[in-house]
């Protein structure tokens, strides 16, 4: 199970860079990934945030099995980002000036909850790296601990900064950060728990 924590962001990412270079009127200078759901090929990118959100609640049911003790809500607070991940496909963003080709900037419900979502996302994997670094800490992992409160704490900026300056190039750049900071983050947290996990051939 928490090897689909390993494997939720080099999916998402790898599957989101392949369609955005192949969708016409795309600038990943200037676009969030999450527009690639809107317009007539957006199904596919659609189907990346659902299948992303189920890796990532399986992993985030991996970690509540994994930890115990102190830090266990990590595994709640992963299921959490999971879950919004998959539902931030289903309400789609709003276009932008000129994304999809020939549409107006505009704003809906759709778009609203959309951004709640993504805000209750990365929210979530703070929250989870900042319970597991409480783990960490309780097995005197000090670089592990230290490691996890500093991405956390990225994530969050990261995103805040990111959605306030989303009309520009910085703004994209900070939300690619939060991304990655978030799967990365989700990758070493799924080997470092396993590692913890007892195995039946003593490895």
């Amino acid at each position: 199970m928490l090897g689909w924590g390993v494997v939720a962001g080099p999916f998402y990412l790898v599957f989101g860079l392949i369609l955005a270079l192949t969708r016409e009127g795309f600038d990943l200078s200037a676009h969030a990934l999450s527009l690639l759901t809107l317009g007539e090929g957006g199904w596919p990118q659609t189907l990346n945030f659902a299948l992303t959100g189920i890796m990532v609640v399986v992993a985030g049911w991996g970690m509540l099995r994994a930890i115990q003790g102190r830090g266990r809500g990590a595994g709640g607070a992963i299921i959490v980002a999971g879950v919004a991940i998959g539902l931030a496909g289903v309400f789609r963003p709003d276009p932008v000036e000129g994304f999809p080709p020939g549409a107006e900037a505009s704003m809906s419900v759709s778009g609203m909850l959309h951004l709640a979502l993504g805000a209750a996302e990365f929210v979530a994997f703070a929250v989870a790296a900042l319970l597991l670094a409480r783990h960490f800490s309780a097995c005197e992992e000090k670089r592990r601990a230290m490691l996890s409160r500093v991405v956390g704490l990225i994530i969050v900026v990261a995103f805040a900064a990111g959605a306030a300056l989303s009309s520009g190039p910085a703004g994209v750049a900070l939300l690619w950060l939060a991304v990655v900071g978030s799967f990365a983050w989700l990758a070493l947290a799924s080997v470092w728990a396993y590692r913890t996990v007892p195995h039946p051939d003593g490895r």
